[in-house]
Parts: structure tokens; C-alpha cells; sequence
């Protein structure tokens, strides 16, 4: 990796992310207002899960590796006795700090810090997350970084989610589904066919074969629980801040054109539901948790 971050707790650098080895400063430009109102919180019986598997009973500390605006930190804080947010986006820790304060929760610490500077003298952690976050990384190193951070009965978990939209259901909604097809053909209208990510683009997605970089960096597993889908009421303003949420249509793309790219986008969703309010059968979330 060329460059390193030092840690801070605020600050104005901007996210430095990794798309196929490249450094972005730009993946989520613009995208943290939008986040915590256009992603589907995570549902509590996927902390539920976590607590009975993981038998945490409010002793030890949680790291939460790419935390975002602490979606799932926040949701975690309480099951230990100290929480540690990193991220390499200060806006996301912005939102973070923000929403702590909102719901009162004041053990957790929010760094800024890429997760390449893992170990960064943080200590020994119970429990290490990756939620919707480590395929951004340098994910061999970052993995052997956080083996050698767990205490000798910790684990890592894995997140599996899509938080940011749901699967196509046949099952009888109490209102419309939004209509994915037709957003996506506006977003390709935009900026073109070919996914993008920051400055650069990602024709074949994120990379995927977490389970042999699991194992070579030491870890044993996984054992995989499972949260059912649930089925959520969204607004429109909720689905246009979903669309901003995510790399491939983070508000910077759009350039000049963002606030056309807003009225064509609002007026698909008015057509689809005049009433403004649309279901969503999410998809089930998927927990691997490894131990050192």
C-alpha cells in the first residue's frame, strides 16, 4: 500500500479507500448525510444472534472495522464494556458521532484510520465486525492484522448484508415496490453501463473468496447464522438517500448534473407509489464468525 493515515478523532481528510489497488479519496464523497435514512437499519435479532452465539455479557471491548456512521456499532455498544469505530471517511465519523449522541450511547470511540494501519496500538478486542466494509480493503493484510488483535476466546464476524435495497418478492406487499429496474437504467443513463466506484470502475463488482483469506491469515471456521429477511415500509425520500448511500451513485458522479439526475429519479418513484410509501422484502443477512 503506498501512503498510511495517522489516527484521529476528527478531521478533514477525505476517505482513502482501495478499488482494485488503486487509492480513492473519493468512493463515498457525499454520501454520508445520505446513509444512516437510505440504508434499512439492522434488525436486533441479528444483536440477539450475536449475543447468544458469542455469549457476550457487557465484559470486553468491540472493534468495528469500516463502522460507517456506526450502524452496527451502535447497535453492538451496549453488549460490552468499550467500542472502537474506525473508519477513512471523516464525514461517516461525523454521522457517527451524531447519531451516538442522538441515542445516548457514550462508550464507543470513533477513529479516523484506514484499516490498513490495523494494529495501530489499539489492544486486544472480544469481538472484531466487518459489516458491508472489508471487500474495500487490503484484505489479506487486514485480516492477519486483526487475527493477532482478538483475546484468545474472541471471534470476528463477518457481516453479509444489502442493506441499501431489497430482492424482488412475488409475495402480496402492502404497497409498491420500488421500481429497481427503471432506477438502475437512470443511474447507467448517468454514468454510464459499467459500475462505478470513485474514481475508477468495478466491471466484475467487489471481490469476493473471503473464506480462503480468512484461513491463510490463521483464522478457524466459519460457523454462518442466519437472520431472515424482513419485510420494511420505506418512503421516497428514504429510496433517493438509498441511492445516494451506495459507491456506484454516491452524489459526486452526478457532478453538474446531480440535481437533474434528483428530479428524473423523484418522478420515477411518484409514478411507481403517488402515496409516497413503498414495501421491500430485504434480503436475509448472513453472519460468518471466525475465531483465531
Amino acid at each position: 500500500m503506498v501512503g498510511r493515515s495517522r489516527v484521529t478523532e476528527s478531521g478533514n481528510t477525505r476517505m482513502v479507500a482501495e478499488v482494485e489497488g488503486v487509492r480513492d479519496s473519493s468512493l463515498y464523497s457525499g454520501s454520508a448525510a445520505y446513509y444512516a435514512e437510505g440504508r434499512v437499519a439492522y434488525p436486533s435479532a441479528l444483536a440477539d444472534r450475536l449475543t447468544d452465539e458469542l455469549r457476550l455479557d457487557g465484559s470486553g471491548r468491540l472493534l468495528d472495522v469500516g463502522c460507517g456512521p456506526g450502524s452496527l456499532t451502535l447497535m453492538l455498544a451496549e453488549k460490552f464494556e468499550g467500542a472502537t469505530g474506525i473508519d477513512a471517511d471523516a464525514d461517516m465519523l461525523g454521522e457517527a458521532h451524531r447519531l451516538a449522541a442522538r441515542a445516548g450511547v457514550s462508550n464507543v470511540r470513533w477513529l479516523h484510520l484506514r484499516a490498513e494501519d490495523l494494529p495501530a496500538g489499539l489492544g486486544t478486542y472480544r469481538l472484531v465486525t466487518f459489516a458491508q466494509s472489508f471487500h474495500w480493503m487490503d484484505r489479506a493484510g487486514v485480516a492477519s492484522a486483526v487475527h493477532g488483535m482478538l483475546e484468545e476466546c474472541g471471534a470476528c464476524a463477518h457481516v453479509h448484508a444489502t442493506t441499501h435495497q431489497g430482492i424482488d418478492s412475488d409475495a402480496a406487499l402492502p404497497h409498491p415496490q420500488p421500481p429497481r429496474r427503471a432506477i438502475t437504467e437512470l443511474v447507467q443513463r448517468y454514468l454510464g453501463p459499467v459500475r462505478r466506484a470513485g474514481q475508477g470502475y468495478l466491471p466484475n463488482g467487489t471481490p469476493a473468496g473471503e473464506t480462503d483469506i480468512y484461513r491463510a491469515a490463521g483464522f478457524k471456521g466459519p460457523r454462518r447464522i442466519e437472520i431472515p429477511g424482513q419485510v420494511v415500509t420505506r418512503t421516497a425520500d428514504g429510496v433517493v438517500a438509498a441511492v445516494f448511500s451506495v459507491s456506484s451513485s454516491s452524489p459526486h458522479l452526478f457532478g453538474d448534473r446531480c440535481g437533474a439526475f434528483l428530479t428524473e429519479l423523484r418522478q420515477l418513484l411518484l409514478n411507481a407509489s403517488p402515496g409516497g410509501t413503498f414495501s421491500e422484502q430485504m434480503r436475509a443477512i448472513e453472519v460468518d464468525i471466525w475465531r483465531p
